[in-house]
């Protein structure tokens, strides 16, 4: 099928990233995991590699390489560290992408092109305590006082909310919900502790305080009112990177299963040559063929700026339960070494869980998918 095929460009950035990951990242991922901190000198050197805007057009500092080029990238990151590639989701997927999705040229230019050359950390602020699958019932607040507006609140769960320093804030005004571009070192907000997690420890998560936060009127982006969509579209993009996350950890357990099956020997044979664990990796290999499928289809319409909602949701939701199962399957080819800690299968086993909760839960992504084929009568 010639539209799936990669350019010469495209299969260079692969082999660039991949390079990157085997050198810099799979060697320290252990170290991530158990510090629960992502190296400052390691997001330096992703930045430097453009790797933080790879989405981006050239004119905001960005890569150009679109959102097929971003899911090659995140592929190959997650095969290192999800923790990593959770990171660079949280900046680059939504963060910064509220600010070119719907962002003025004025605010591109100001907040956009130092986020996508990694000079600055982005974050998403939607998540609150009661507006978690329910985001449109968020709490924080924001009015205008002559030519600032105002935010209080409290956002949860914020991917970066304790190393960004720039934030795209959604908060409900006398028009509903709106987005703000809010630099982090203002006065009134403030990140709690980090939340301590089962997995994808490296990526800094923490609650968010909105204390009388003041922020000029120009950083309002978009419409006001019109945030809600704003954020809805932005979690698109969102979805398909984790997807495509998701497929680069699949790709690594199935590699390092292989091997391990041709290694290991009981019965005086190698364990490849049952048929027991020949199915396990069949079954792995055939779920990594749609998830590949389906990510690159859907992030090629992505940048043919088609509507990909429903696509995105099916992605998230197939993408994060094959992960699940390829992670179950490889702890249990790898068997007592596979719960080990002294190899990375069981912490791409933790890491796992976590891709059908964020991001929308996938009971959220299969209503979406469900309203869409009622709207079209069964077509996809």
């Amino acid at each position: 099928m010639n539209e799936f095929a990669f350019t010469e460009e495209q299969n260079m950035l692969r082999s660039m990233v991949r390079d990157f990951v085997d050198n810099e990242i799979k060697p320290i991922a252990a170290k991530i995991d158990a510090e629960e901190k992502i190296p400052e000198d390691l997001i330096k050197k992703l930045g430097e590699l453009g790797l933080l805007g790879i989405s981006f057009p050239e004119e905001y500092g960005g890569g150009g390489f679109g959102e097929v080029g971003y899911c090659i990238m995140q592929e190959e990151i997650a095969r290192g560290c999800m923790s990593t590639a959770t990171f660079i989701g949280a900046h680059q997927s939504i963060g910064a992408n509220v600010i070119y999705l719907g962002g003025n040229e004025e605010q591109k230019q100001k907040y956009l092109v130092p986020l996508a050359k990694g000079e600055k950390i982005g974050a998403f602020c939607l998540t609150e305590a009661q507006a978690g699958s329910d985001s449109f019932n968020l709490k924080t607040r924001a009015h205008l006082d002559g030519e600032e507006w105002v935010i209080n609140g409290e956002k949860l769960w914020i991917t970066n909310g304790g190393i960004a320093n720039i934030v795209s804030v959604f908060a409900r005004t006398e028009k509903g919900i709106t987005a703000f571009i809010v630099e982090t070192d203002r006065p009134g907000f403030s990140a709690g502790p980090p939340e301590k997690k089962m997995g994808i420890k490296g990526s800094t998560t923490n609650p968010i305080t909105f204390d009388n936060v003041r922020i000029p009127k120009e950083n309002m982006v978009g419409q006001e009112g019109r945030g809600f969509i704003l954020a809805m579209k932005t979690l698109d993009a969102g979805r398909l990177g984790l997807g495509a996350a998701c497929l680069g950890a699949s790709k690594e357990l199935l590699e390092l299963s292989t091997r391990y099956a041709k290694q290991r020997k009981q019965f005086d044979t190698t364990i490849a040559n049952f048929q027991a664990i020949q199915f396990m990796l069949s079954e792995m290999a055939s779920l990594i063929y749609a998830m590949e499928s389906m990510v690159y289809r859907t992030a090629v319409d992505y940048d043919l700026k088609k509507d990909i909602s429903h696509q995105s949701a099916i992605v998230k939701l197939f993408c994060s339960e094959a992960l699940d199962k390829i992670a179950d399957y490889a702890v249990q080819i790898h068997g007592g070494m596979g719960y080990s800690r002294e190899m990375p299968i069981e912490r791409f086993y933790r890491d796992s869980r976590i891709n059908r909760i964020f991001e929308g839960t996938n009971e959220i992504q299969k209503g979406i998918i469900a309203r869409h084929v009622l709207k079209k009568n069964g077509k996809i």
